[in-house]
């Protein structure tokens, strides 16, 4: 948790003294290096899951921080309460993020041809494969998309220039449980909850405890 200082004062620096613009072109290189700095600050905040309201007093300090203004509170007394305000929003978005991987993942088991695993894996067929089904340590040829139960993108096959070769030991679980119970040139739907996907650790765009949904083809069992 003590990233969380640091970010801050990261974004301190970061910021230009010059007002802030709300819609700034970015006509030089420099412009856009600095406004994709921007860009980084605000995944490393993400975590605060800040309000508007309070990203405008994010900003009023960036920009009296930047600007050399006298502080509106002391940074002394404020400053060590960062870490604690960090961890409680952490946890807040954390339990928002499984309650709404929940609810979706209850109502997408009502769906018609939707089976539930014992480990809590839901997985629908979208087409019959006729080939032979792969063991959960064999090695497989894919193609794939994962998306948040949004439907944001976070993953597929095809941004990596075509099938995926996975060995089903070194993925998600649901994946493994999942593809081990297709058979080659089957395509299936997997929807899974946060613990048999990342848990409570969030990996690039996939927030801490998300559920999410992979549509799979399996191409190949690689020998």
């Amino acid at each position: 948790m003590k990233r969380f200082a640091c970010l801050f004062v990261l974004a301190l620096f970061a910021c230009a003294s010059a007002p802030v613009v709300a819609e700034p072109e970015l006509k030089t290189e420099d412009d856009k290096t600095v406004y994709a700095l921007g860009l980084v600050i605000s995944k490393q905040l993400s975590a605060f899951k800040l309000t508007p309201a309070e990203l405008a007093l994010l900003q009023a300090g960036l920009a009296d921080g930047a600007g050399g203004k006298t502080p509106k509170v002391s940074l002394d007394e404020y400053g060590p309460k960062i870490q604690a305000f960090g961890q409680q929003r952490m946890t807040m978005g954390l339990a928002e993020e499984k309650k709404k991987g929940q609810e979706f993942l209850a109502k997408t088991a009502e769906k018609p041809g939707c089976k539930k695993t014992a480990s809590g894996l839901l997985m629908e067929t979208v087409a019959e494969g006729t080939g032979a089904s792969p063991t959960p340590t064999d090695t497989v040829k894919v193609n794939y998309k994962g998306t948040l139960i949004d439907g944001t993108e976070f993953d597929s096959s095809a941004k990596h220039g075509g099938p995926a070769t996975f060995k089903l030991d070194g993925v998600v679980k649901c994946w493994g449980e999942g593809v081990s119970a297709m058979k080659v040139g089957g395509k299936a739907k997997l929807y899974c909850p946060n613990e048999l996907a990342w848990g409570e650790r969030p990996t690039g765009l996939i927030p801490a405890g998300a559920a999410v949904i992979f549509d799979v083809e399996l191409v190949e069992i690689v020998k």
